[in-house]
């Protein structure tokens, strides 16, 4: 199974909370997409399912590796289902995170940032970005207002994307197929840790990359052989996991 953080997002670039608000790549996300796509298409790993989230960051990124790694797909075997979604932010979607440290303190945000089960204060109705999440087109007919999150911690993330794995995506492992899942940096450290059986207090300190594929080899029980590896040398994935790592920074 391979696993892919989206590339860089507008708002990852910009350092705001973004969650299910549905923004496109940065210039330096549409480039790690096409990178991330060498990486497998060099890998020789053949890919017969995909996997991805309603979020057009993702589906872009996935769509590139389609294209550029030259992936046979049917329209079947590309899945898009809003539990592999980000998380959802709350109260905080829209905000700068740096801004966040200044007003509510580093120690705060980290929390709501990278704790398991604290979830932001939950977005209101008259949330500016409320109507905007909840008309965005890639949701309709896939998700109802009622069913979208008013806020979420890591846990309620896990609630919703580990049963979807394990009854959609495990079976197609099980028979056979290699699985490629590009999603979100929340949902996919829900998967890692699922995958490789972290404890609650462990995976808060895991940041994963953006942009950097990585894969797991698994035996008959869905148990890894191994760790996982990264497409790309160990200094650049280093660096890309702590710029993700210290994306809110501290006081001066």
């Amino acid at each position: 199974v391979v696993l892919l953080r989206h590339g860089e997002s507008e708002w990852n670039n910009d350092n705001r909370f973004c969650g299910w608000v549905d923004v496109g790549l940065s210039p330096l996300g549409q480039e790690e997409a096409t990178i991330a796509a060498e990486a497998i298409a060099a890998s020789g790993i053949q890919i017969n399912m995909v996997y991805t989230s309603l979020l057009k960051r993702a589906n872009i990124t996935m769509e590139n590796i389609i294209q550029v790694a030259n992936l046979n797909l049917t329209r079947d075997n590309v899945i898009r289902d809003w539990r592999l979604n980000e998380r959802h932010y709350g109260a905080l979607t829209g905000l700068n995170k740096a801004d966040c440290v200044q007003k509510f303190g580093a120690e705060q945000v980290q929390t709501w940032r990278r704790s398991y089960n604290v979830p932001p204060a939950p977005m209101e109705d008259n949330h500016p970005y409320y109507k905007v999440i909840t008309n965005q087109p890639a949701f309709s007919g896939s998700i109802t207002a009622a069913q979208i999150p008013r806020t979420e911690s890591l846990a309620d993330l896990i609630n919703r994307t580990i049963p979807f794995w394990k009854s959609e995506v495990e079976p197609n492992i099980l028979a056979g197929r290699t699985v490629l899942v590009v999603a979100h940096g929340t949902s996919l450290r829900g998967i890692v840790k699922h995958i490789e059986n972290i404890s609650d207090e462990a995976i808060c300190k895991i940041d994963l990359p953006n942009g950097i594929p990585f894969v797991y080899q698994l035996d008959k029980n869905l148990k890894p052989i191994g760790a996982r590896k990264f497409l790309a040398d160990p200094d650049t994935v280093r660096k890309a996991v702590a710029k993700v790592a210290n994306i809110v920074p501290g006081p001066k």
